[in-house]
């Protein structure tokens, strides 16, 4: 039961500051400094598309699961059943509640701080997971030029290396890492372009018909997956986004559109060119087909452009993980330690060196227990997260959100059926061993938890006050819930002729901010913590809440 603090319109007035008292004078050279490390919609653009994609490479197992056909209407029909919902739900939840960590505030706000805590878990772990690919791949693909690194000790310091250099560019900066990712991009995509033209004079359309008689379900629906999902991993970063109610949907637009060229074109191409044995088809392939279509030339151009690729894959993954700690970090599930940024470049240096080492860990298993587990986790933490929008849009569905998916409950429901079946099937593809690993994970998430609030009640760590409860548990007042939290949000809910505070949530410690800190930050900025996880509605107050008129949400 929420707790209420009920206030007489009379007295509103005098009881109350003006809200340009509570919001902290800010020069123009401090604004004018903070935007320009803001991340702007261009290298979005790109972070997300590396987020999500990074290019082709690694799809071509698609087609030796299941043939040209089933190949090609996987990349183009899931993404209907599968990125789509991802990419509306993540632009909605991510412009009504811009900050850095993502999907755990979002469920933290729809049930919680144990659902919350346990969100960040799943997502972080598969995240690490993913990550930890493509220094392997890196490794994988520099052993064809040079082959004393395919194996053993020289290839162990070749993927160490390669973690510690990549880590190190991710700590120079989030913009540095989104302008990395165009020239990325443009780099390792340019290849697949020009193996489509040279491959025109050679096209026979109809061996797009053929279907593999021998069909491995399993490998094709895992790497359709592991090729189209992570929608959502740009969220954890929405604080250091500029206007981000603006910039997030139309960066995953463009995104989306330019995923989608990137798998089609060179599928269509390759596979109406060349007529060779399915089994053929296997990660690496393209660079093969390259060479078969046009020359050694793009060949080589194709294998230089998939390590190119990986390093954007990785800075992409490394950057939302990085942010995701220091998320859970502002709303108190980790130490105040994983906040910490660094002086020189504003990165979460923790969060990068803690996610760093865990992937690296990871990277020596085979990569198809990493795209399973990966897989799995990320299927546990897309279900929790559907269930968040769906909650908060029957929850608060007057909850300010400057994007909002058109339609009404019943078809949001029939939206997010279509994943959730999905993911649930790709779930049951797992085998024992992926089941025993991710199980095992899932439990760790919960038990950390736990241990976090064991530490917070003995003092042991520090933890930042933030999401703690600002009245007593019980009282005069009323009393909290558990999943509640703490803390004082007001929203405008007109009763008597007055208006009342209600402690919906952890995300204020209490009415008033502490000195230098706003609460209300309509474009995302983070300059301190209180203001990267607000929205605007918070400490909303006007006129019309005190004289009766209950039309909407007003803010600051």
């Amino acid at each position: 039961m929420a707790l209420e603090i009920q206030f007489h319109a009379s007295r509103t007035a005098a009881a109350m500051p003006e809200p340009e008292s509570i919001l902290p004078i800010q020069s123009n050279g401090e604004k004018q400094e903070k935007d320009k490390k803001k991340l702007a919609l261009l290298p979005l653009v790109f972070l997300i598309y590396f987020e999500v994609s990074g290019g082709p490479y690694g799809s071509e197992q698609t087609v030796q699961a299941g043939g040209p056909l089933l190949a090609i209407l996987g990349f183009v029909i899931f993404p209907f059943v599968w990125s789509i919902p991802e990419a509306l739900i993540t632009a909605e939840l991510a412009t009504a509640l811009p900050g850095n960590g993502g999907f755990v505030l979002w469920t933290d706000r729809a049930f919680g701080p144990f659902p919350g805590s346990l969100m960040g878990s799943l997502k972080f772990l598969s995240g690490a997971i993913n990550a930890a690919a493509y220094p392997a791949l890196c490794a994988d693909y520099m052993a064809r030029a040079i082959p004393s690194i395919s194996s053993g000790a020289p290839r162990a310091v070749t993927v160490t290396a390669t973690t510690i250099i990549l880590s190190f560019l991710n700590y120079t900066g989030l913009s540095v890492v989104g302008y990395t990712a165009m020239a990325l991009c443009a780099a390792s995509l340019s290849p697949f372009f020009l193996m489509a033209a040279a491959g025109l004079p050679k096209l026979h359309p109809r061996r797009w018909g053929a279907v593999a008689s021998d069909r491995d379900w399993r490998l094709f629906f895992n790497t359709l997956f592991w090729n189209l999902n992570f929608w959502d991993n740009a969220s954890t970063l929405a604080g250091e986004v500029d206007r981000p109610q603006r910039n997030f949907p139309r960066a995953l637009l463009a995104a989306g559109v330019l995923t989608s060229a990137a798998y089609l074109v060179p599928l269509l191409f390759g596979t109406a060119a060349l007529d060779v044995p399915y089994s053929s088809w296997d990660s690496g392939f393209y660079a093969d087909a390259a060479g078969m279509i046009a020359g050694h030339w793009l060949k080589y151009w194709i294998e230089v452009g998939a390590v190119l690729s990986a390093i954007g894959l990785y800075e992409a993954q490394l950057s939302s993980a990085a942010f995701q700690l220091l998320g859970m970090a502002d709303l108190g599930f980790l130490p105040k330690l994983f906040a910490l940024r660094s002086k020189w470049f504003d990165t979460p240096w923790v969060g990068i060196v803690t996610s760093s080492v865990i992937s690296l860990g990871i990277s020596f298993l085979t990569l198809d227990d990493i795209i399973s587990s990966a897989n799995f986790l990320y299927s546990l933490g897309m279900l929790l997260e559907i269930a968040s929008f769906l909650w908060l849009r029957r929850k608060e569905p007057r909850l300010k959100r400057p994007f909002r998916v058109p339609l009404r409950m019943p078809w949001l429901i029939f939206m997010c059926a279509l994943p959730s079946v999905f993911l649930i099937y790709v779930m049951t593809l797992a085998s024992w061993r992926v089941l025993a690993i991710s199980g095992g994970l899932t439990a760790f998430g919960c038990a950390l938890y736990f241990a976090m609030e064991l530490c917070k009640k003995k003092g042991c760590l520090m933890f930042d006050t933030l999401g703690e409860k600002a009245a007593p548990s019980n009282g005069s007042h009323g009393e909290t819930t558990p999943g509640g939290g703490g803390g004082f949000r007001l929203r405008r809910q007109q009763r008597g002729g007055g208006f009342r505070a209600i402690q919906t949530d952890r995300h204020l410690a209490g009415l008033i901010p502490a000195a230098g800190c706003a609460v209300v930050d309509p474009d995302g900025d983070n300059s301190c913590r209180r203001r990267r996880i607000q929205e605007e509605e918070d400490m909303s107050i006007s006129p019309g809440d005190i004289g009766g008129d209950n039309s909407g949400d007003s803010s600051l």
